[in-house]
């Protein structure tokens, strides 16, 4: 087969890091083929509306941002905006005898007295206060750093110039600081989860895999804070897609990329659609992929199996759920992120009963309500019957608990974790959900054994591999992104600074063409 022609860089994938790539490239006069394996772009940061006849645009996958560096958007003059939570969080408890729970947000003054009637005294919140002045320092001082070349952990720790923080993050288990700062569990577990999403780790793992997770979660926008994407996820990656092609980009869908080979120098990218196979010749090869996926593509040795360990849910409510603990609006409790079964000591204990082999008894999971802040992913019909989405993400379900039988544990696991989440309602949520066209209750559930056949992430792993410092270690290169072969760069979720909606590795793996072609 005869390349068709010869391009400044093909980009294999089509998710929200291959089209930030595509566009700064193209945007820099560079020519680009971006091969997407799916019949649209967007990966996993998708807008669609699973519900059949039903016109809500839920964000199916990733759904809410906190990464993505506003340069990003203003570089590629993305029409894209975010709109903050009024509330950070709501964790009911039932405690005395009664329901109750913790508010943060709403103001400085109803976050304290939640704090304070929910432990008694005001010791907590401050401590609260004190922790989360440590990390805001934190993420002030890494933050930028994503976009430039990789520091050494020298330069890092100069930079953060903290060392109670950096010992705190850094060096021991964020177990440690957590029960040194607080007392409350149930306090406790709501800083833990930070910690655990799309990680399998407990407080105290000697790996530090939890404390990286919880790095990139409170270092987001250099605030920590997690926004909602206005039209849903989509509409970061369609913007992104316009602005790839806009600048001459060219986007092939339904192109699935089967091999690359290269000298080092020059590189050809076979692919398949179709239409049958072609052959794509490019200068520099970027994979929008999983070091897995790279392996098979290069024909390298695949690296250690990845592993996911979380159950994602969306729904479709006729309307919002009544809560037992009175003192609460559900219009607040659920626009923040809503804490299930996230006990310090409950979390522990799903922990250790998954990695015993079995699914957690109580599984611990958070939800949240993306049209509660952005109605506009609704039909106006829909908005002003006061339908409402739901999304849930479940903790501590590593991918191995699936093998057995997909089906009938996603099942399982869904009903136990729907139950926790009843256990602090006024009424079955099952009475809430809406239906369909034909008349199905408008929920669906992915195990990590299903994200794995549908988006292509290793064992269903979120973040590709597992976190990266956001510092140069032994053979990460300059920007993070670079592989064994010169002109073969890696832009996913698994290059060091990647995992979560960033854009980041795609930024990086641009800039890493352009230093090396003089632009």
């Amino acid at each position: 087969m005869t390349p068709s022609r010869t391009y400044d860089a093909v980009i294999v994938g089509g998710g929200h890091n291959g089209l930030v790539a595509a566009a700064y490239l193209a945007r820099a006069g560079r020519s680009v083929l971006v091969l997407e394996r799916l019949g649209h772009t967007g990966g996993a940061a998708v807008s669609t509306r699973p519900f059949a006849g039903v016109d809500a645009r839920l964000s199916r996958y990733s759904y809410l941002v906190s990464l993505l560096p506003r340069k990003i958007v203003r570089d590629l003059g993305l029409d894209f905006r975010v709109r903050g939570r009024t509330v950070s969080s709501y964790t009911p408890v039932h405690r005395d005898g009664r329901p109750t729970g913790l508010l943060v947000g709403g103001g400085e003054r109803r976050t304290r007295e939640s704090f304070a009637a929910l432990t008694g005294s005001d010791r907590e919140y401050a401590a609260w206060r004190r922790f989360y002045g440590m990390t805001g320092h934190v993420a002030r001082r890494v933050f930028p750093t994503l976009t430039e070349p990789l520091p050494t952990r020298d330069e890092l720790r100069r930079r953060i110039d903290d060392e109670d923080a950096w010992r705190t993050l850094f060096e021991e288990p964020v177990g440690v600081a957590i029960e040194e700062h607080f007392a409350d569990d149930l306090v406790r577990g709501v800083v833990l989860t930070d910690a655990l999403i799309g990680t399998f780790a407990d407080a105290h793992d000697p790996t530090l895999r939890q404390n990286r997770c919880f790095l990139y979660h409170v270092i987001g926008g250099g605030t920590g804070a997690w926004d909602v994407p206005v039209g849903g996820m989509g509409a970061l990656t369609d913007a992104l897609a316009d602005a790839a092609r806009a600048a001459g980009a060219v986007l092939l869908t339904g192109h699935e990329a089967v091999r690359v080979a290269t000298d080092g120098k020059q590189a050809e990218v076979t692919h398949r659609s179709a239409d049958g196979e072609g052959v794509a010749a490019a200068r520099h090869v970027l994979v929008n992929a999983s070091p897995r996926e790279l392996a098979a593509l290069t024909g390298r040795t695949p690296p250690p199996p990845a592993e996911g360990a979380q159950l994602k849910v969306n729904m479709l409510l006729k309307r919002l759920p009544a809560l037992r603990d009175p003192a609460v609006d559900p219009r607040e409790a659920f626009a923040g992120t809503f804490h299930i079964a996230e006990g310090y000591e409950q979390l522990a204990a799903a922990y250790a009963r998954a990695a015993a082999g079995d699914l957690p008894v109580a599984p611990p999971s958070e939800t949240y309500c993306h049209s509660l802040t952005d109605p506009t992913i609704l039909a106006p019909h829909l908005a002003e019957q006061g339908l409402h989405t739901l999304t849930l993400f479940g903790l501590h379900t590593p991918a191995r608990l699936f093998a057995r039988d997909n089906d009938a544990v996603r099942e399982e696991l869904l009903k136990s974790t729907l139950a926790q989440l009843d256990a602090h309602l006024a009424e079955p949520l099952a009475d809430c959900l809406a239906t369909d066209a034909d008349g199905r209750p408008c929920i669906e559930a992915r195990s990590p054994l299903d994200l794995d056949r549908d988006l292509g992430l290793p064992g269903g792993n979120i973040f590709h591999r597992e976190l990266s410092w956001p510092h140069a270690a032994e053979g990460t290169g300059r920007w993070g992104v670079e592989t064994e072969q010169e002109n073969v760069l890696l832009c996913g979720a698994g290059a060091v600074r990647g995992g979560g909606v960033s854009g980041v590795p795609g930024h990086n793996a641009a800039m890493a063409v352009l230093e090396r072609t003089g632009g």
